[in-house]
């Protein structure tokens, strides 16, 4: 629960959920003790949530359908090694081609010649990142 977040929880202001019986008061009650405030879902209202669910869509898409889930700690290697890729390097239209975690645009490359790439394997080769050798 909030305690999986680790120290990210006191970035953390909201938790939106949908109104489903699962979330009972023992489940609110965990993220209030963060001091953070339960928002409710609309109901009746599956599009609500678009943001969310795509980001789903594209760790379901880009990884996990991929790959079979051995155990416990492998469910928790798996989000980990792919967020750290959509946020490190994966590029994003709204950030003009930009991962979250870049502060600046890589400088373009003219001199193709001589150059090398190196890729790097995430998730054992489901991912694949690529990057000019320096």
């Amino acid at each position: 629960m909030a305690t999986d977040l680790g120290r990210r929880t006191g970035s953390l202001r909201f938790l939106l959920r949908d109104r489903d019986d699962k979330y009972g008061q023992t489940f609110d009650a965990a993220f209030e003790a963060e001091e953070m405030e339960i928002l409710k879902r609309a109901p009746r209202v599956p599009r609500m949530n678009a943001h969310c669910e795509r980001v789903i869509g594209s760790i379901r898409r880009e990884a996990l359908d991929h790959v079979l889930i051995m155990n416990e700690a492998h469910a928790r290697q798996v989000p980990a090694a792919y967020q750290r890729h959509y946020n490190e390097h994966r590029p994003h239209r709204a950030r003009n081609r930009l991962p979250p975690d870049a502060h600046e645009q890589t400088t373009a490359v003219d001199d193709l010649e001589g150059r090398r790439l190196r890729r790097t394997r995430v998730l054992g080769g489901v991912i694949n990142e690529y990057r000019y050798a320096t």
